[in-house]
């Protein structure tokens, strides 16, 4: 795992603050009859004013595509990666996928959430979000120098299960910080004491990916969006957490 210098850390923390009043002020905006295109470019255009950079814009993936835009808008059964077009409109009850990323300063930082558009139309959704943001938690928990990367994946996937959804298997966390998405992978599964132990001055991106039905995922043909193969919703959760000698530090609380 890559470490952070502690001017890095510094900015980091700095880059942390920019992107979760960045996107706060989109979730702020959510409400049904907007398009994910309005909602990215107020994500694009807080980040820019406060003197950051969209990480997500232009972003090349391994297959060569690079994504059109700034903010992932994520709608219902598509579970990561939705591009934010002007005719994907929001309507009553959706579950709305935001993620966000920004660069300052050459550091980068990470952040989702999941939230219902006006009222929900029911209770398990309004349990599945619940669910995954409880997850999250509980991952940031058990992010402590000395512990590995299965003691995350398996505290959120205990949890997860238990409240009878399924984590997502083929969709990870990662490291950041000098990079977007950088080593180690942080799965949202696993088991006790497995995978590499964590160190202070690291820094990784936790975010739990589930779903009400079967963790088995497609991609559209845009070739950005991820949707759930059987058509059920899922929901997401992302915070860039701070290893340190004592407890993590979620920086983009």
């Amino acid at each position: 795992m890559p470490t952070l210098s502690s001017e890095e850390i510094k900015q980091i923390k700095v880059c942390g603050k920019i992107l979760s009043d960045a996107l706060h002020k989109v979730i702020d905006s959510v409400k049904p009859g907007i398009s994910a295109e309005y909602l990215n470019d107020i994500a694009e255009k807080q980040l820019r004013n406060s003197g950051a950079r969209p990480s997500f814009l232009n972003h090349k993936s391994h297959n060569g595509n690079r994504f059109p835009a700034s903010l992932c808008v994520s709608i219902n059964d598509e579970i990561v990666h939705g591009v934010p077009t002007k005719d994907k409109i929001i309507h009553q009850g959706d579950l709305v996928g935001l993620d966000l990323g920004a660069e300052y300063l050459g550091i980068c930082t990470d952040m989702a959430v999941t939230i219902i558009a006006g009222k929900p139309d029911n209770e398990n959704d309004k349990k599945l979000v619940n669910s995954a943001k409880e997850a999250l938690n509980l991952g940031i928990k058990a992010s402590c120098a000395g512990n590995t990367i299965g003691d995350i994946g398996f505290s959120i996937q205990k949890y997860v299960e238990s409240r009878g959804f399924s984590v997502i298997r083929s969709l990870v966390g990662h490291g950041i910080g000098k990079e977007p998405h950088q080593d180690p992978q942080v799965p949202n599964f696993g088991k006790k004491g497995e995978g590499i132990k964590l160190v202070p001055n690291t820094a990784i991106a936790i975010e739990p990916m589930i779903s009400l039905g079967s963790h088995e995922v497609k991609t559209k043909k845009d070739g950005w969006t991820v949707i759930m193969a059987d058509g059920k919703k899922g929901a997401h959760f992302e915070h860039t957490v701070l290893i340190t000698p004592s407890k993590p530090i979620v920086i983009t609380q």
